[in-house]
């Protein structure tokens, strides 16, 4: 499967960006989604999951309250809300398709995309 995000951009600290990654290639709502960032200097880490169905979300600690990940089937797109971003949330994200939740959670994903750079200016 084929990932595209975007969405990304400049933001002040306690401002909102929704990003978005459209799915091609294979059935989209067979695999479950996630995203993942990588802070400048730092290790890809884990951000927030979906299953398949969109019905159970998890999210890292660090973005609990206030991210919001979700998907439309329908359209192949998956999205992630982003709320009350900090300086720390800045790094380029990627989303990410897997056949389990877990390969997502444990940063080895099956497939991800390009990413799209997030930056939080305090």
């Amino acid at each position: 499967v084929q990932l595209q995000a975007s969405g990304g951009g400049s933001v002040q600290a306690g401002g909102s960006l929704r990003l978005s990654c459209v799915a091609s290639g294979r059935t989209f709502g067979g695999y479950a989604t996630g995203w993942l960032r990588q802070p400048p200097g730092k290790e890809r880490e884990f951000v927030a999951s979906t299953n398949k169905g969109g019905s159970s979300q998890f999210y890292a600690e660090s973005v609990k309250g206030r991210f919001t990940i979700s998907r439309d089937n329908a359209k192949n797109t998956l999205y992630l809300q982003m709320n009350s971003l900090k300086p720390e949330d800045t790094a380029e994200y990627y989303c990410a398709a897997d056949p389990t939740m877990h390969n997502i959670v444990t940063v080895a994903p099956a497939f991800w995309g390009q990413g799209t750079l997030v930056t939080v200016s305090s």
